[in-house]
């Protein structure tokens, strides 16, 4: 009877082994996360405050890219995270 119970401490603690070291199938990233904002173009002869407006329309595009970053990277730690 020791052995069965030893064989099956042993299936266990291989099987949690097996477990951890396969890791997690994690969602792909949004292809909108990966992308680079461009600088607004500088027209030669064009009002230095339209280029700063344009300029400001691309960092609000960045800003609100990377906050959809933050809140999928959040979603994923909150659903895969290690349960204790």
């Amino acid at each position: 009877m020791t052995g069965c119970s030893a064989t099956e401490r042993l299936n266990r603690a291989a099987t949690t082994k097996g477990q951890a070291h396969a890791g997690i199938d994690l969602p792909p990233l949004p292809d909108d996360l990966r992308k680079q904002e461009a600088h607004a173009p500088v027209v030669e002869g064009q009002p230095l405050i339209a280029i700063l407006a344009r300029e400001r329309q691309a960092l609000n595009r960045a800003n609100a890219r990377q906050g959809r970053t933050v809140e999928f990277y959040d979603d994923l730690t909150s659903r895969y995270r290690a349960r204790p």
